[in-house]
């Protein structure tokens, strides 16, 4: 895909200010869209609300491909299995009855405790169809934020795998309003019993599905201002908040897509694509992700759910859009490089010479070239099936390195959108042709936005080259406000309607939004300077002995710390040249020699990456166990849990303190 566009060189510019808003003193002028400088778009054509937005796929694929999975037979998986857009139809229409059978009324909650399958979405659609609101819930949550959720909402009706019907079934005694479980897929009569001894009635979902195909109860559409789903932030900190989201919300992110597309800059789905879903739905970038899928007509694949086996549906599936997140797209950039550096030779130098050709034709816009995309880039093209026409990465900032890897080794458009769960997932995206990296684009055409001054920080928006501030967002995609919480609703979304993000950035001569900053997540040492944890924790898990870390500083004390998950096999490779072969991964993360040469290593890295003194950590502790969603380090979307990793953590952070003093 050849998008040569001179969009580097010229000073196109991907945003403007509205033309008519006033000057109002401590912050810039809101930004729209340059495509779209005039009004805010608010949903696609004939979709208002989510249910529409299902009706567009089914005219646009019918018989087509829609929901597919892997059986598996003796453990191992076989071919997907599909499902059409007008079998999925009907299934929808009677799963929906059968609720209303069951006594779920329109605007009630559906919870939502599975992993991504085809019932999954069956039964969200059949919640659009009949105007009942979603409620996910996932148990990296941990088991008091499902409590606070279920009862906050008063939940009565929850969808579950049996795994995860146990865990509730568990909580009963703190779940008052739990009634109805309804199961995807079996489950024994051990099951049946103790949902019975615990007065909770259990349905299997075709049950559902069959009684609700018998004199079908009508349903009672939603309409745009009406709430889709109450998605709960995992968050990095406390009890989750359940933000309050609209169809319009959802539906004018589509509606962005749409528009961009019609303009030539964006990758427009259609039935002609298919779309691995192995991102939780339960997270807010997936969900929309999969409505813009699904306007489009587009074929959905499950994985799984198992992450090693994730690369093999990949290869199975082939899908020919990619929508992923940095920590796994971050694995692949470090497996290719390894492997590059591993060999050596002639085909190192092979790859670095096709490497840094291709990189230069960024500069041109040029993702691809005649002869090193057959002869070097191929292979790891298939790693993806071979048939990936786009990458978008979301939920988690990327590095501009990986994000120009993506794009000359795969040799086609990949975007980088910036949002919030507040905002429907996405408040920004960079655009087709747009192959600088570094930014996160544009406005969505369903929003403006604007950068307020942060004085205790010294961002203004009188500072040069660029106005600087916290990222500000009004329109249609903003949430209605946090569930009960109407005093946090008010911290975060201001009279005029404004949302509040935390994050602090500027625009670049193009008009594309820089990251720079968080008003959140910072921290004074005892010095009085203010520390970024991400920041430096992006510089150092760079180092290819790092696979993850977490830094931490404590106010009262002058420096920071941090532990460490090294890269197992950069460190078994060094240990082996440092005459530790014969000691394991867990071993060498105990030995003190090996915690002193990550320290003097990171310390050296840092300085030659523009960290400054006071932003170098002072200690070190190395763990081989990774941080992941299962041990409640990462939120589903990988970014770290600060509050969980310092409670995890506080005996090491206590113990490296006191060896500074």
């Amino acid at each position: 895909m050849n998008n040569s566009q001179p969009n580097i060189q010229q000073k196109y510019q991907y945003s403007i200010e509205v033309a008519d808003a006033p000057d109002i003193p401590g912050e810039g002028k809101p930004r729209r869209n340059s495509l779209c400088p005039d009004k805010l778009i608010t949903h696609p054509p004939n979709a208002t609300t989510l249910y529409e937005n299902f009706l567009h796929g089914i005219n646009e694929a019918g018989d087509g491909n829609f929901l597919g999975h892997r059986e598996i037979n003796d453990g191992v998986a076989g071919p997907y299995v599909w499902q059409s857009y007008i079998k999925v139809q009907e299934r929808v229409a009677n799963f929906g009855s059968g609720l209303r059978k069951l006594g779920l009324k329109p605007k009630n909650f559906l919870g939502f405790f599975l992993i991504n399958n085809p019932e999954y979405i069956m039964a969200q659609l059949a919640c659009y169809q009949y105007n009942f609101i979603t409620v996910p819930l996932y148990d990296t949550l941990g088991t008091e934020s499902i409590v606070h959720i279920i009862n906050q909402t008063e939940m009565e009706y929850c969808l579950v795998t049996t795994d995860k019907g146990r865990e509730l079934l568990k909580l009963k005694n703190k779940l008052p309003t739990l009634q109805t479980i309804i199961v995807s897929g079996q489950y024994d009569q051990e099951f049946t019993n103790l949902a019975n001894s615990l007065n909770v009635r259990i349905v299997n979902f075709i049950v559902v599905e069959r009684d609700g195909s018998v004199h079908p109860v009508n349903a009672e559409n939603p309409r745009p201002n009406d709430i889709a789903i109450i998605c709960y932030t995992s968050g990095t900190m406390g009890i989750p908040k359940g933000v309050v989201l609209t169809h319009k919300n959802v539906m004018s992110n589509v509606a962005s897509v749409r528009w961009l597309a019609e303009k030539g800059k964006c990758y427009l789905p259609s039935c002609d694509d298919v779309h691995i879903s192995y991102l939780p739905l339960a997270h807010i970038f997936e969900f929309v992700n999969t409505a813009t899928m699904i306007y489009g007509g587009v074929a959905i694949g499950f994985s799984q759910g198992n992450t090693l086996k994730l690369l093999d549906d990949i290869v199975e599936l082939k899908p020919t859009i990619f929508i992923s997140v940095p920590r796994l797209l971050n694995r692949i950039y470090d497996k290719v490089m390894a492997g590059i550096q591993a060999k050596g030779g002639v085909t190192q130098l092979m790859f670095t010479t096709a490497y840094n050709t291709k990189k230069n034709g960024l500069n041109k816009g040029n993702v691809d070239h005649w002869m090193w995309d057959r002869v070097v880039f191929a292979p790891i093209r298939a790693r993806l099936g071979g048939r990936v026409k786009v990458i978008l990465s979301g939920a988690a900032p990327i590095s501009a390195e990986v994000m120009n890897f993506l794009r000359i080794a795969f040799s086609i458009d990949v975007y980088e959108g910036y949002g919030q769960t507040e905002n429907a997932a996405c408040l920004t995206m960079s655009l087709l042709g747009d192959t600088e990296s570094g930014h996160v684009g544009s406005p969505q055409v369903c929003v403006e936005v604007k950068l307020v001054d942060v004085p205790e920080m010294n961002y203004t928006s009188k500072d040069n080259p660029y106005p600087r501030g916290e990222i500000c967002v009004r329109g249609h995609s903003v949430f209605r406000e946090y569930y009960k919480l109407p005093e946090i609703t008010a911290e975060i979304l201001d009279k005029d309607g404004w949302c509040h993000t935390g994050d602090i950035g500027y625009w670049d001569d193009h008009g594309r939004l820089v990251i720079i900053d968080r008003v959140k997540n910072i921290f004074k040492l005892a010095q009085g300077e203010y520390i970024v944890p991400e920041k430096i924790e992006n510089v150092y898990s760079k180092h290819e002995l790092v696979s993850q870390v977490f830094v931490y500083g404590d106010s009262l004390q002058p420096s920071l710390v941090a532990i460490i998950v090294p890269n197992e096999e950069m460190l078994l490779k060094w240990a082996k040249q440092n005459n530790l072969g014969k000691k394991s991964s867990q071993e060498l993360c105990k030995d003190p020699k090996v915690n002193g040469y990550f320290l003097q290593t990171l310390i050296k890295y840092g300085k030659a990456n523009d960290l400054k003194g006071f932003e170098c950590v002072k200690n070190v502790r190395l763990t081989y166990k990774p941080f992941s969603s299962d041990n409640g380090l990462l939120t589903p979307t990988f970014k770290l849990k600060r509050y969980q990793a310092k409670i995890k953590f506080q005996k090491e952070i206590e113990e490296m303190y006191a060896e500074i003093s």
